[in-house]
Protein backbone atom coordinates (compact mmCIF):
# COMPACT_ATOMS: atom_id res chain seq x y z
CA UNK A 1 0.00 0.00 0.00
CA UNK A 2 1.37 3.43 -0.90
CA UNK A 3 2.10 6.03 1.75
CA UNK A 4 0.06 9.24 1.92
CA UNK A 5 3.34 11.12 2.30
CA UNK A 6 6.90 9.77 2.03
CA UNK A 7 8.60 8.80 5.27
CA UNK A 8 10.83 11.65 6.50
CA UNK A 9 14.49 11.34 7.41
CA UNK A 10 15.02 9.69 10.77
CA UNK A 11 16.60 12.28 13.08
CA UNK A 12 14.90 11.21 16.30
CA UNK A 13 16.34 10.29 19.68
CA UNK A 14 13.84 7.52 20.33
CA UNK A 15 10.62 6.07 18.94
CA UNK A 16 8.41 3.59 20.79
CA UNK A 17 5.99 1.56 18.66
CA UNK A 18 3.58 -0.86 20.32
CA UNK A 19 0.39 -2.77 19.77
CA UNK A 20 -1.75 -1.70 22.71
CA UNK A 21 -2.23 -4.72 24.96
CA UNK A 22 -5.77 -3.61 25.89
CA UNK A 23 -6.94 -1.96 22.67
CA UNK A 24 -5.01 -3.87 20.01
CA UNK A 25 -4.29 -0.56 18.24
CA UNK A 26 -1.03 0.68 16.71
CA UNK A 27 0.46 3.33 19.02
CA UNK A 28 3.66 5.29 18.41
CA UNK A 29 5.45 7.77 20.65
CA UNK A 30 8.26 9.73 19.00
CA UNK A 31 10.86 11.70 20.96
CA UNK A 32 12.59 13.92 18.42
CA UNK A 33 14.72 16.09 20.71
CA UNK A 34 15.24 16.63 24.42
CA UNK A 35 18.03 19.19 23.99
CA UNK A 36 15.89 21.97 25.46
CA UNK A 37 14.24 19.80 28.10
CA UNK A 38 11.48 17.24 28.43
CA UNK A 39 9.65 17.02 25.11
CA UNK A 40 6.06 18.24 24.83
CA UNK A 41 3.56 17.42 22.10
CA UNK A 42 0.03 16.15 21.76
CA UNK A 43 -1.42 12.68 21.17
CA UNK A 44 -3.31 12.33 17.90
CA UNK A 45 -6.16 9.82 17.42
CA UNK A 46 -6.65 9.45 13.68
CA UNK A 47 -7.58 7.03 10.92
CA UNK A 48 -4.68 6.02 8.67
CA UNK A 49 -4.69 3.82 5.55
CA UNK A 50 -1.75 1.81 6.92
CA UNK A 51 0.34 1.70 10.08
CA UNK A 52 3.31 3.08 8.14
CA UNK A 53 1.31 6.25 7.39
CA UNK A 54 0.82 6.69 11.14
CA UNK A 55 4.53 6.17 11.72
CA UNK A 56 5.43 8.76 9.10
CA UNK A 57 2.97 11.20 10.65
CA UNK A 58 4.37 10.88 14.17
CA UNK A 59 7.93 11.30 12.87
CA UNK A 60 7.03 14.48 10.98
CA UNK A 61 4.88 15.90 13.77
CA UNK A 62 7.48 15.30 16.50
CA UNK A 63 10.20 16.97 14.43
CA UNK A 64 7.88 19.94 13.91
CA UNK A 65 7.35 20.13 17.67
CA UNK A 66 11.10 20.57 18.18
CA UNK A 67 11.00 23.57 15.85
CA UNK A 68 7.78 24.89 17.41
CA UNK A 69 8.95 24.71 21.01
CA UNK A 70 12.38 26.13 20.19
CA UNK A 71 11.04 29.04 18.14
CA UNK A 72 8.53 29.77 20.91
CA UNK A 73 11.33 30.13 23.45
CA UNK A 74 10.17 27.21 25.60
CA UNK A 75 12.43 25.02 27.71
CA UNK A 76 10.87 21.99 26.04
CA UNK A 77 11.94 19.49 23.42
CA UNK A 78 9.88 18.02 20.62
CA UNK A 79 7.76 14.88 20.71
CA UNK A 80 4.42 13.51 19.56
CA UNK A 81 2.19 10.47 19.92
CA UNK A 82 -0.24 8.80 17.53
CA UNK A 83 -2.98 6.24 18.07
CA UNK A 84 -3.83 4.82 14.65
CA UNK A 85 -7.31 3.63 13.73
CA UNK A 86 -7.62 1.27 10.77
CA UNK A 87 -10.04 2.53 8.08
CA UNK A 88 -13.67 2.02 9.09
CA UNK A 89 -12.87 1.65 12.79
CA UNK A 90 -15.12 3.33 15.34
CA UNK A 91 -14.19 3.18 19.00
CA UNK A 92 -16.83 2.52 21.62
CA UNK A 93 -16.28 4.03 25.07
CA UNK A 94 -14.62 0.91 26.45
CA UNK A 95 -12.08 0.52 23.64
CA UNK A 96 -11.36 4.27 23.60
CA UNK A 97 -10.52 4.12 27.28
CA UNK A 98 -8.34 1.08 26.61
CA UNK A 99 -6.48 2.96 23.88
CA UNK A 100 -5.58 5.86 26.14
CA UNK A 101 -4.53 3.57 28.98
CA UNK A 102 -2.22 1.91 26.46
CA UNK A 103 -0.93 5.33 25.45
CA UNK A 104 -0.23 6.11 29.10
CA UNK A 105 1.93 3.01 29.36
CA UNK A 106 3.85 4.01 26.22
CA UNK A 107 4.45 7.53 27.55
CA UNK A 108 5.58 6.18 30.91
CA UNK A 109 8.18 4.01 29.17
CA UNK A 110 10.11 7.19 28.28
CA UNK A 111 10.50 8.06 31.99
CA UNK A 112 9.57 11.73 31.70
CA UNK A 113 11.49 12.58 28.53
CA UNK A 114 8.15 13.13 26.78
CA UNK A 115 4.96 14.78 28.08
CA UNK A 116 1.76 14.26 26.16
CA UNK A 117 -1.41 16.35 25.79
CA UNK A 118 -4.64 16.43 23.78
CA UNK A 119 -4.41 16.85 20.00
CA UNK A 120 -6.51 16.17 16.92
CA UNK A 121 -9.04 13.47 17.78
CA UNK A 122 -8.27 13.43 21.51
CA UNK A 123 -9.69 15.43 24.42
CA UNK A 124 -8.82 16.63 27.90
CA UNK A 125 -10.97 13.78 29.24
CA UNK A 126 -8.79 11.33 27.31
CA UNK A 127 -5.75 12.88 28.98
CA UNK A 128 -7.37 12.18 32.34
CA UNK A 129 -7.40 8.50 31.38
CA UNK A 130 -3.73 8.73 30.35
CA UNK A 131 -2.95 10.19 33.78
CA UNK A 132 -4.03 6.91 35.38
CA UNK A 133 -0.91 5.31 33.89
CA UNK A 134 1.62 8.18 33.89
CA UNK A 135 2.16 11.58 35.48
CA UNK A 136 3.80 12.86 32.30
CA UNK A 137 0.66 14.40 30.82
CA UNK A 138 -0.58 18.00 30.68
CA UNK A 139 -3.83 19.68 29.72
CA UNK A 140 -6.13 17.82 32.12
CA UNK A 141 -9.73 19.06 32.48
CA UNK A 142 -10.40 22.26 34.43
CA UNK A 143 -12.71 20.27 36.72
CA UNK A 144 -9.74 18.40 38.19
CA UNK A 145 -7.49 21.44 38.43
CA UNK A 146 -5.86 21.05 35.02
CA UNK A 147 -5.20 23.73 32.42
CA UNK A 148 -8.07 22.59 30.24
CA UNK A 149 -8.58 22.83 26.48
CA UNK A 150 -5.67 24.58 24.65
CA UNK A 151 -7.62 25.39 21.47
CA UNK A 152 -8.44 28.88 22.75
CA UNK A 153 -4.79 29.89 23.25
CA UNK A 154 -3.89 28.28 19.91
CA UNK A 155 -6.61 30.34 18.22
CA UNK A 156 -5.32 33.51 19.90
CA UNK A 157 -1.83 32.89 18.54
CA UNK A 158 -3.19 32.24 15.05
CA UNK A 159 -5.26 35.44 15.21
CA UNK A 160 -2.23 37.54 16.14
CA UNK A 161 -0.16 35.81 13.44
CA UNK A 162 -2.87 36.51 10.88
CA UNK A 163 -2.85 40.20 11.84
CA UNK A 164 0.92 40.31 11.39
CA UNK A 165 0.55 38.63 7.99
CA UNK A 166 -2.17 41.02 6.88
CA UNK A 167 0.00 43.93 7.94
CA UNK A 168 2.78 42.70 5.65
CA UNK A 169 0.60 42.08 2.59
CA UNK A 170 -1.95 44.92 2.90
CA UNK A 171 -0.23 47.54 5.07
CA UNK A 172 -2.69 47.18 7.97
CA UNK A 173 -3.33 44.46 10.56
CA UNK A 174 -7.06 45.20 10.67
CA UNK A 175 -9.24 42.30 9.55
CA UNK A 176 -12.38 44.32 8.79
CA UNK A 177 -13.26 43.99 5.12
CA UNK A 178 -10.42 41.55 4.42
CA UNK A 179 -11.15 38.36 2.50
CA UNK A 180 -10.13 35.33 4.53
CA UNK A 181 -10.64 31.69 3.61
CA UNK A 182 -10.58 29.10 6.41
CA UNK A 183 -10.13 25.46 5.44
CA UNK A 184 -11.17 23.38 8.45
CA UNK A 185 -13.64 24.32 11.18
CA UNK A 186 -12.42 22.24 14.06
CA UNK A 187 -11.69 23.52 17.56
CA UNK A 188 -9.23 26.18 16.39
CA UNK A 189 -10.69 27.02 12.99
CA UNK A 190 -14.17 27.55 14.41
CA UNK A 191 -12.93 29.86 17.17
CA UNK A 192 -10.94 31.85 14.65
CA UNK A 193 -13.90 32.12 12.28
CA UNK A 194 -16.17 33.45 15.03
CA UNK A 195 -13.67 36.13 16.03
CA UNK A 196 -12.89 37.21 12.47
CA UNK A 197 -16.58 37.40 11.60
CA UNK A 198 -17.24 39.59 14.64
CA UNK A 199 -14.50 41.95 13.48
CA UNK A 200 -15.96 42.32 10.00
CA UNK A 201 -13.86 39.94 7.90
CA UNK A 202 -15.35 38.60 4.66
CA UNK A 203 -15.17 34.86 5.25
CA UNK A 204 -15.23 31.82 3.00
CA UNK A 205 -15.12 28.54 4.92
CA UNK A 206 -15.17 24.80 4.38
CA UNK A 207 -14.86 21.53 6.25
CA UNK A 208 -15.11 17.85 5.38
CA UNK A 209 -17.97 17.67 7.90
CA UNK A 210 -21.06 19.06 6.14
CA UNK A 211 -22.65 19.84 9.52
CA UNK A 212 -20.25 22.76 9.74
CA UNK A 213 -22.46 24.54 7.19
CA UNK A 214 -24.58 25.60 10.16
CA UNK A 215 -21.71 27.63 11.57
CA UNK A 216 -21.09 29.18 8.16
CA UNK A 217 -24.73 30.30 8.02
CA UNK A 218 -24.57 31.71 11.55
CA UNK A 219 -21.52 33.77 10.63
CA UNK A 220 -22.78 34.86 7.23
CA UNK A 221 -19.77 33.18 5.63
CA UNK A 222 -19.62 31.73 2.14
CA UNK A 223 -19.56 27.93 2.19
CA UNK A 224 -17.12 26.34 -0.26
CA UNK A 225 -17.03 22.71 -1.32
CA UNK A 226 -14.01 20.90 0.20
CA UNK A 227 -11.15 20.82 -2.27
CA UNK A 228 -12.14 24.07 -3.94
CA UNK A 229 -11.36 26.54 -1.17
CA UNK A 230 -7.93 27.45 -2.55
CA UNK A 231 -9.62 28.81 -5.69
CA UNK A 232 -11.44 31.57 -3.78
CA UNK A 233 -9.66 34.97 -4.03
CA UNK A 234 -8.42 35.88 -0.54
CA UNK A 235 -6.04 38.12 1.34
CA UNK A 236 -5.22 35.19 3.64
CA UNK A 237 -5.70 31.46 3.11
CA UNK A 238 -5.96 29.70 6.48
CA UNK A 239 -5.23 25.93 6.46
CA UNK A 240 -6.83 24.73 9.69
CA UNK A 241 -7.42 21.03 9.04
CA UNK A 242 -5.14 18.17 8.08
CA UNK A 243 -1.53 18.52 6.96
CA UNK A 244 -0.15 18.19 3.45
CA UNK A 245 -2.89 20.26 1.79
CA UNK A 246 -0.48 22.61 0.00
CA UNK A 247 0.59 20.33 -2.83
CA UNK A 248 2.32 21.67 -5.94
CA UNK A 249 -0.99 21.72 -7.81
CA UNK A 250 -2.80 23.55 -5.01
CA UNK A 251 -0.01 26.12 -4.68
CA UNK A 252 -0.01 26.75 -8.44
CA UNK A 253 -3.77 27.39 -8.38
CA UNK A 254 -3.92 29.21 -5.02
CA UNK A 255 -5.79 32.53 -5.26
CA UNK A 256 -4.46 34.16 -2.11
CA UNK A 257 -1.93 36.82 -1.16
CA UNK A 258 -0.73 34.89 1.86
CA UNK A 259 -0.99 31.65 3.86
CA UNK A 260 -1.29 31.67 7.65
CA UNK A 261 -2.96 28.91 9.61
CA UNK A 262 -2.82 26.42 12.47
CA UNK A 263 -2.62 23.14 10.49
CA UNK A 264 0.56 21.19 11.24
CA UNK A 265 2.81 20.54 8.23
CA UNK A 266 0.50 22.13 5.61
CA UNK A 267 3.20 21.93 2.95
CA UNK A 268 3.07 18.56 1.20
CA UNK A 269 6.73 19.04 0.29
CA UNK A 270 9.28 21.40 1.78
CA UNK A 271 9.88 22.87 -1.68
CA UNK A 272 6.37 24.30 -1.42
CA UNK A 273 7.82 27.23 0.54
CA UNK A 274 9.93 28.22 -2.49
CA UNK A 275 7.00 27.62 -4.81
CA UNK A 276 4.83 29.99 -2.79
CA UNK A 277 7.59 32.60 -2.76
CA UNK A 278 7.98 32.43 -6.55
CA UNK A 279 4.26 33.15 -6.88
CA UNK A 280 4.56 36.12 -4.52
CA UNK A 281 2.44 34.44 -1.81
CA UNK A 282 3.65 35.20 1.72
CA UNK A 283 3.89 32.11 3.93
CA UNK A 284 3.73 32.29 7.73
CA UNK A 285 5.36 29.03 8.96
CA UNK A 286 2.90 26.79 10.76
CA UNK A 287 5.12 25.90 13.70
CA UNK A 288 5.40 29.57 14.63
CA UNK A 289 1.74 30.40 13.98
CA UNK A 290 0.20 27.51 15.93
CA UNK A 291 2.45 27.56 19.02
CA UNK A 292 -0.14 29.20 21.31
CA UNK A 293 -1.48 25.93 22.68
CA UNK A 294 1.90 24.44 23.56
CA UNK A 295 3.08 27.73 25.12
CA UNK A 296 -0.04 27.75 27.26
CA UNK A 297 0.25 24.08 28.29
CA UNK A 298 3.95 24.22 29.09
CA UNK A 299 3.85 27.43 31.12
CA UNK A 300 0.65 26.44 32.93
CA UNK A 301 2.15 23.08 33.89
CA UNK A 302 5.30 24.77 35.18
CA UNK A 303 3.32 27.53 36.95
CA UNK A 304 5.26 30.24 35.16
CA UNK A 305 2.88 33.17 35.48
CA UNK A 306 -0.82 33.71 35.91
CA UNK A 307 -3.19 32.58 33.20
CA UNK A 308 -3.56 36.19 32.01
CA UNK A 309 0.24 36.60 31.85
CA UNK A 310 0.59 33.38 29.88
CA UNK A 311 -2.03 34.51 27.36
CA UNK A 312 -0.14 37.78 26.96
CA UNK A 313 2.89 35.68 26.10
CA UNK A 314 0.81 33.76 23.54
CA UNK A 315 -0.34 37.02 21.94
CA UNK A 316 3.29 37.95 21.29
CA UNK A 317 3.45 35.20 18.66
CA UNK A 318 2.46 37.96 16.24
CA UNK A 319 5.74 39.73 17.00
CA UNK A 320 7.64 36.50 16.32
CA UNK A 321 5.93 36.24 12.94
CA UNK A 322 6.98 39.82 12.15
CA UNK A 323 10.56 38.96 13.13
CA UNK A 324 10.47 35.96 10.81
CA UNK A 325 9.24 38.08 7.91
CA UNK A 326 11.92 40.72 8.57
CA UNK A 327 14.65 38.09 8.74
CA UNK A 328 13.45 36.44 5.53
CA UNK A 329 13.51 39.75 3.69
CA UNK A 330 16.91 40.75 5.05
CA UNK A 331 18.50 37.41 4.11
CA UNK A 332 16.54 36.96 0.88
CA UNK A 333 15.26 33.55 1.99
CA UNK A 334 11.80 32.10 2.51
CA UNK A 335 10.00 32.68 5.82
CA UNK A 336 10.31 28.92 6.39
CA UNK A 337 14.10 29.17 6.17
CA UNK A 338 14.07 32.16 8.50
CA UNK A 339 11.83 30.43 11.07
CA UNK A 340 13.95 27.29 11.01
CA UNK A 341 17.00 29.48 11.55
CA UNK A 342 15.35 31.05 14.58
CA UNK A 343 14.69 27.60 16.04
CA UNK A 344 18.22 26.42 15.20
CA UNK A 345 19.73 29.38 17.05
CA UNK A 346 17.73 28.49 20.15
CA UNK A 347 18.72 24.83 19.96
CA UNK A 348 22.38 25.73 19.45
CA UNK A 349 22.31 28.00 22.50
CA UNK A 350 20.84 25.31 24.73
CA UNK A 351 24.31 24.29 25.86
CA UNK A 352 23.29 20.74 26.66
CA UNK A 353 23.30 17.35 25.03
CA UNK A 354 20.05 15.45 24.46
CA UNK A 355 18.94 13.79 27.70
CA UNK A 356 19.36 10.31 26.21
CA UNK A 357 23.00 11.01 25.49
CA UNK A 358 23.81 11.65 29.15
Amino acid sequence: MSHTLPLPDFTHERVEVITGRRSGLFIAVALHSSALGSALGGARLWTYPHWSDALGDVLRLSAAMTLKNAAAGLDAGGGKAVIALPPGTTLDAQRRRAAFLDLGDAVESLHGLYRTAEDVGSTTDDMLVVSERTEHVVGLPDAVGGSGEPAGPTSLGVYESLRATLERVTGSPDVAGRRITISGLGQVGSRLAVRLSAEGAVLAVTDVNPAKRDLARELGAEWVMPGEEHLIPADVFVPAGIGGVLTDDVIDALEAKSVCGPANNPLAERRGAERLARRGILYAPDFVVNAGGVIYLDLEAKKRGTRAEILERVARIGDTVRRVFDEAEARNVTPLDAAEGLAAERLASAGREPALAN
